[in-house]
């Protein structure tokens, strides 16, 4: 209600553990205005495997893809590369898992939402390597202008959240301005990065106009231009919402 309070009419919940990828999928299923993301987060992929070994982490790859397939899902994300809270001994395992979620999403026909976190050239390859589906969202697109250019030159949508509002984030505004108007995306990644000014409060969707209004000031784009182009990026990479 908050969200719809500020012009913002519906939601993506995004699951990064199978527990988490069911519950987005019933709320989705239960509220008009939610629809779902699924996947193992590239942080619980070698969690799994650590536990249950190779089995456990086919077990739950084979549950998440037959919940992408279900209407209600518009994504498999979160997925990816994550370098800086992973360590070396469990990468070959969130290899394993991102390689999987790519051919999820293809063989659902659904976008495919990438966590990159300190592994830009990682990421690149196994996209490469593998092919990626149709539509790809860099989710809290973290990289620079050069990283920037080279993502959109492949198609994919570059996804800012509240970071992008942070004083000392100019690198990230600099990232803004080589993204084709056409691969734009924002996003709250909740409740984390709060955009200014209330960085350390607990984000939420009510607070996303704030990012979106920095994006409308770094492009040098008219509010409502901006906020027409949004809508139509995200229909791009999830389908009509």
């Amino acid at each position: 209600a908050a969200a719809a309070g500020v012009g913002v009419s519906g939601v993506i919940q995004v699951g990064c553990d199978l527990t988490g990828s069911q519950w987005a999928v019933e709320a989705a299923r239960d509220w008009p205005n939610v629809w779902a993301a699924v996947a193992l987060h590239p942080n619980e992929a070698p969690r799994v495997h650590a536990a249950g070994g190779l089995t456990a982490l086919e077990s739950e790859l084979g549950q998440i893809a037959e919940l992408a397939r279900r209407p209600e899902v518009r994504a498999v994300g979160e997925t990816g590369m994550d370098f800086y809270r992973t360590e070396p001994s469990g990468r070959a395992a969130q290899e394993e898992s991102f390689r999987a979620h790519i051919q999820i999403a293809k063989d659902a026909g659904k976008a495919l939402v990438v966590h990159d976190r300190e592994a830009h050239p990682d990421i690149l390859r196994i996209l490469d390597d593998e092919g990626a589906p149709d539509r790809v969202v860099m989710h809290c697109f973290s990289g620079d202008a050069d990283f920037a250019r080279e993502v959109t030159r492949r198609g994919y949508f570059c996804s800012f959240a509240g970071v992008v509002t942070f004083k000392n984030a100019s690198g990230l505004r600099d990232a803004l301005l080589a993204v084709p108007p056409e691969l734009v995306l924002v996003e709250t990644d909740a409740p984390f990065l709060t955009p200014v000014p209330h960085r350390g409060r607990p984000n939420a969707s009510y607070l996303l106009p704030l990012t979106v209004r920095t994006v409308a000031e770094v492009r040098q784009w008219p509010l409502a231009e901006t906020c027409d182009r949004l809508v139509a990026n995200t229909e791009s990479a999830f389908g009509a919402l």
